[in-house]
């Protein structure tokens, strides 16, 4: 029965066949394999507390090979030292994907698999996810800004953003769940600038209120828009609100979860912070609820059996399916278009700016931290976890209001006593 050949640090033996036939010496953990080298450090599994040798190999010079082998010594000794493996990033996301998508939202996991399937996939796919580092990151980034678009047009900063948060959130569970690698290169790498248009300033009050007159006397869904601006609220935020989660008495609504469409298909889910809230109403909102809650019923009665509603949502079409959240953002620009051009009658002397739905919703931030509403107020009302955030998206809020904090004290200590 042969035997089997056992590298020393003495030098080669024979391998036991009398063949002659010697093997690599093995020196400090260092041997050359062919024409590569390779080495060898013993790694502790911190759960057995089992010491097991790890060969690595494929190393172009003896230099390199000893490098490496002392940058894993250092890592095996901290518990960080990392197994080299083949996976691609395409091969790592696809799991990565599948794996944590129960962990988010319907809707944002859908954005996810575009944003990896259009954009990196064809670019990093076929990448070792082990070989990426913060400048491979940095140059698909600046790929992506020159011609990672439709006919090789850029992308958006925003955009690029986006893929950011992705790869971001997949590459940090790549080190510390999965721990495929030792650190996140998507970290470190260099994102482009981003476009530097604050929330909020788009309409002044007095625009606003212009816009909701408007929709007021052209459409029945005017309530919608009536309750983002006064609200603050998500538009899936609106339309998932059933009405018994409105207290006309009490002057209040309450936010549960959110709806969205993915695949032609109405989803709904928790809120984007995932916690229920209650905002409170003024009494013209109260006012208007009420009047489109009498319009809602009256519908209802003229399609009678025709009636498509099957859950009591606030907002419905006129035969009582849920709105689709498209509807309303393009009801807006059509609204603003009607408004600035009208078919009959002279033009207003002052067009709206251009504004997006979601617009509302910083309005009514900017609005009431302007007029000197606590930020923890505020971020209570739009659902944000944390008042940082609000501190971080209106900023530019903040930093005006504090200009005129020196004033304030000086005039309150002129009209004391």
């Amino acid at each position: 029965m042969a035997k089997t050949a056992i590298a020393t640090p003495d030098g080669p033996e024979d391998n036991g066949t009398g063949s002659g036939k010697k093997r690599p010496k093995l020196r400090d953990g260092v041997m050359k394999r062919g024409n590569t080298w390779s080495y060898v450090i013993r790694v502790t599994d911190p759960e057995t507390g089992v010491s097991k040798p790890k060969w690595v190999g494929g190393f172009p010079t003896e230099e390199e090979a000893k490098a490496a082998r002392d940058e894993a010594r250092v890592k095996a000794r901290r518990g960080e030292y990392i197994d080299r493996n083949r996976v691609t990033v395409a091969e790592y996301l696809e799991e990565w994907i599948e794996t944590h998508g129960v962990e988010i939202k319907p809707k944002t996991l859908y954005m996810y698999r575009f944003l990896i399937n259009r954009y990196v996939l064809p670019r990093l796919g076929e990448h070792r996810i082990q070989a990426v580092r913060p400048a491979t990151i940095t140059k698909f980034y600046r790929e992506l800004s020159a011609t990672g678009g439709r006919d090789g047009k850029g992308l958006s900063p925003r955009t690029v953003e986006y893929v950011h948060a992705v790869l971001r959130r997949a590459f940090r569970d790549a080190v510390e769940v999965e721990q495929l690698i030792a650190s996140n290169p998507v970290e470190r790498a260099k994102r482009p600038r981003k476009q530097s248009k604050e929330p909020g300033s788009v309409w002044t009050p007095a625009q606003l209120r212009q816009f909701l007159t408007e929709v007021a006397s052209r459409h029945r869904l005017h309530a919608f828009f009536h309750v983002a601006a006064y609200t603050g609220a998500r538009r899936g935020e609106l339309l998932n609100l059933r009405w018994f989660d409105v207290d006309l008495e009490a002057s209040e609504i309450r936010i549960t979860g959110t709806a969205s469409f993915i695949d032609g298909k109405r989803v709904e889910g928790t809120t984007k912070s995932g916690r229920s809230r209650v905002v409170s109403i003024d009494p013209d909102t109260v006012a208007v609820l009420k009047a489109h809650r009498q319009r809602q019923i009256e519908d209802r009665l003229a399609v009678g059996e025709e009636w498509r509603g099957t859950e009591d949502y606030v907002f419905t079409t006129g035969w009582g399916e849920p709105v689709h959240p498209d509807t309303v953002s393009s009801l807006m620009s059509t609204m603003l278009r009607r408004y600035n051009e009208p078919a009959k009658g002279p033009k207003p002397a002052e067009p709206l700016p251009r504004a997006r739905l979601h617009d509302l919703r910083h309005i009514h931030a900017t609005t009431l931290l302007l007029a000197g509403v606590p930020v923890h107020v505020v971020a209570a009302r739009f659902g944000h976890g944390d008042p940082s955030i609000t501190l971080r998206v209106y900023a530019h809020v903040i930093d005006e209001q504090a200009a005129s904090v020196a004033e304030t004290f000086a005039g309150i200590l002129r009209n004391a006593g």
